[in-house]
């Protein structure tokens, strides 16, 4: 139950940043360089959440996929060079000549080139019929890019930022507002009819979104089915959880802190306002502003409230805003992941092998229990990440908490071990000689993501429960509640890195103004 605080009469922070995923470090740290005052608290070991890395045998494995966009070095879109610089830090990125190549039903395979006229070129070879459509759909989802790319990426929630930002690109912002309540099925229904190709339309944006194309907005598919030949798919030297570490460098440069092993068990509420939060040890810590860069679920309570979390929400029922129980009935949680972390030997990997791969043997079974099987193999662009003579194959695919719950411990271990060794067996036909060459083998459960991640089911993020008008019903940063902001996949603009970091500027933005931080212009 959120109480009241007692203790001390002055807020300790301006701001309270609960969680270190990306999205929650970008609104800390963005926040730390306007000049506030700015904890994070974080209940595990080390930051990123889903996109940190841990080490295991002289591997260095990513928690979550490899495929990074947002660090390209023009535009606006990208934002995670962007959130680096904005407090003096930098990656060292890595260039990969393909955003991922497909392994698709009935002998798909179509690699998606770093350069758009080579993809374009590559897909049309294989539907010559459909040549103009896809040139049309393609070019369209450009449209929304440069649209996107015109402005810089800050709080829709700001009238004075929509002003200056209208201001500075018109025909942008107009163009942005067109796509708005648009999903990408309608675009490929009117510019394609080959049922094969919207298909392979649908696995483009269920590789991110784990959406078909009709619950997919089109503002997203613009961002990423653009921004994978215009800033590229880069992938960070020394791992993705090296994005958090220089974060949260940048954020202590600026006077932030963050705390781990800080579990926050409650935002602490006065009179219907956020003033702090109080940790499992209990101590509390008051401050001007709270964020939760928890799920919605986990955030707050509700019918379909914290089932799967293994806790209780940050807010009770009793001061849940109605607004959540409208959000509760637009969108559901996607499913979890079983995941792989494997090392093997690095003599079984063809010449010429991408890193990144998607494989699906039935169309049918693209939205069930471990259908769609994705693949990353970053040591193929960072071999510093494993031994000598040795890759990383990181496999996962979706998998429900359900198909896992009401199991003796014997079992889920016996489970575990059957759907790991069926998954290397399907990972046989694209690495032949797979299952004899691996030296060492992590297995994580939608389980293993809940009780690490701390999110509700281990859920990869929200996904809509019916079909929705786009972006419009996701909700931005401010709460219900006053002094409370939500932020990362369950906000706009929904699941990604990028897209969480563009959550956390927009976020950031929110509460500077707010608190009267934020400068006049806009950023260059």
């Amino acid at each position: 139950m959120a109480t009241s605080v007692l203790t001390s009469p002055a807020p300790s922070y301006d701001v309270i940043v609960i969680g270190s995923g990306i999205g929650g470090l970008v609104t800390a740290s963005q926040l730390a360089a306007k000049g506030a005052k700015v904890l994070v608290l974080e209940r595990y070991l080390i930051p990123g959440g889903s996109g940190g890395s841990f080490t295991r045998d002289g591997y260095t494995f990513d928690v979550g996929a490899s495929m990074i966009f947002g660090f390209g070095q023009k535009g606006h879109t990208n934002l995670l060079t962007r959130a680096l610089a904005d407090v003096g830090e930098v990656c060292d990125t890595i260039p990969d000549p393909a955003q991922l190549e497909y392994h698709l039903p009935g002998g798909l395979n179509v690699a998606v080139d770093r350069d758009y006229d080579s993809f374009v070129a590559r897909l049309t070879a294989l539907f010559p019929h459909e040549a103009q459509g896809i040139r049309a759909f393609y070019d369209t989802c450009w449209q929304v890019f440069k649209c996107l790319d015109a402005m810089p990426l800050l709080s829709l929630e700001d009238p004075a930022y929509l002003a200056k930002v209208f201001f500075k690109a018109p025909l942008a912002c107009l163009g942005l507002a067109r796509w708005l309540p648009v999903n990408v099925g309608d675009v490929a229904r009117q510019h394609i009819r080959d049922q094969a190709l919207l298909k392979f339309i649908d696995m483009e944006c269920f590789c991110w979104s784990v959406m078909p194309a009709d619950l997919t907005p089109m503002i997203n598919a613009g961002m990423v089915f653009s921004d994978r030949h215009a800033g590229g798919i880069n992938y960070p030297r020394g791992g993705v959880g090296v994005i958090a570490q220089k974060l949260v460098a940048g954020l202590e440069r600026h006077g932030g802190a963050i705390r781990y092993k800080a579990r926050v068990t409650k935002v602490l509420l006065e009179q219907g306002e956020a003033v702090g939060v109080e940790l499992a040890s209990g101590e509390q810590i008051r401050s001007r502003r709270v964020v939760s860069n928890a799920t919605r679920w986990d955030t707050f309570a509700g019918t379909a409230g914290s089932a799967g979390t293994g806790s209780q929400p940050l807010v009770d029922a009793e001061h849940t805003p109605k607004s959540e129980t409208t959000w509760r009935r637009r969108y559901k949680p996607s499913p979890s992941f079983l995941s792989l972390h494997l090392g093997v030997k690095a003599d079984i990997v063809p010449a010429g092998f991408h890193c990144h791969h998607l494989l699906l043997e039935h169309w049918e079974a693209m939205e069930a229990e471990q259908g769609v099987v994705f693949v990353s193999m970053p040591t193929l662009l960072d071999p510093s990440l494993a031994p000598s003579g040795h890759h990383i194959v990181h496999a996962f695919t979706p998998s429900s908490i359900e198909a896992w719950q009401g199991l003796s411990p014997g079992q889920y271990a016996a489970k575990k071990q059957a759907d790991a060794n069926r998954l290397i067996q399907r990972l046989e036909a694209i690495l032949p000689g797979l299952e004899g060459a691996i030296s060492h083998r992590d297995v994580g459960t939608p389980r293993t993501h809940r009780r690490f991640l701390g999110r509700m089911g281990g859920s990869y993020g929200p996904i809509p429960s019916l079909r929705l008008p786009g972006l419009l019903p996701m909700p931005f940063n401010r709460t219900g509640l006053k002094g409370l902001y939500c932020v990362g996949d369950s906000c706009f603009p929904g699941q990604g890195l990028n897209a969480v970091a563009f959550s956390g500027f927009a976020c950031a933005h929110r509460i500077g103004a707010d608190l009267g931080l934020n400068p006049w212009a806009l950023p260059a």
